[in-house]
């Protein structure tokens, strides 16, 4: 089995239950925090939707600036959904076209051209789907705060049974 055929089952996988998770988000509550130092629902949603496309950053390019990125903004649920599944669709692509002496190519995470790190692809395409998975939890207890029922993720919630 090569790297991209391991990667696309997990990505399928870890996106399958993402987007179960955005469906969920309220968009009325974009400005909602459950702390002063927390992101906000909306930031936080962006964050889940856009996070699969650096993927495909990762695997065209050897290197990303944080200081050219755009800021966030209050985007409904059908907004995220759709800015979620082309990022998956062009992540699943950039995966698909890989061979595995792609991820042995070092890329560089900057800001304002400043080396924050530098890994091979292999890692960074790893560490961006636990990144995600990790923003995804966040995202699981801001939702049971709001009372908004749990989807399951990796087993049951109080409020949902196993999913398949």
């Amino acid at each position: 089995m090569t790297l991209s055929e391991a990667l696309l089952k997990e990505l399928d996988a870890e996106m399958k239950s993402t987007r179960r998770v955005i469906e969920r988000v309220p968009s009325e509550k974009g400005e909602w925090k459950p702390h002063p130092k927390s992101f906000s629902v909306a930031h936080l949603a962006q964050l889940l939707a856009t996070l699969p496309g650096w993927i495909a950053q990762v695997l065209s390019s050897t290197e990303l600036d944080l200081a050219a990125g755009g800021g966030y903004s209050n985007q409904n649920t059908v907004s995220l959904l759709d800015t979620f599944d082309e990022n998956v669709r062009k992540s699943r692509e950039a995966i698909a076209k890989a061979k595995d002496s792609d991820y042995d190519v070092s890329w560089s995470l900057k800001m304002n051209r400043n080396v924050l790190f530098t890994a091979p692809r292999r890692v960074v395409v790893r560490q961006h789907i636990s990144h995600l998975s990790h923003h995804r939890g966040q995202m699981t207890v801001y939702l049971r705060l709001l009372d908004v029922p749990v989807p399951s993720i990796y087993g049951p919630t109080a409020d949902e049974s196993w999913q398949a």
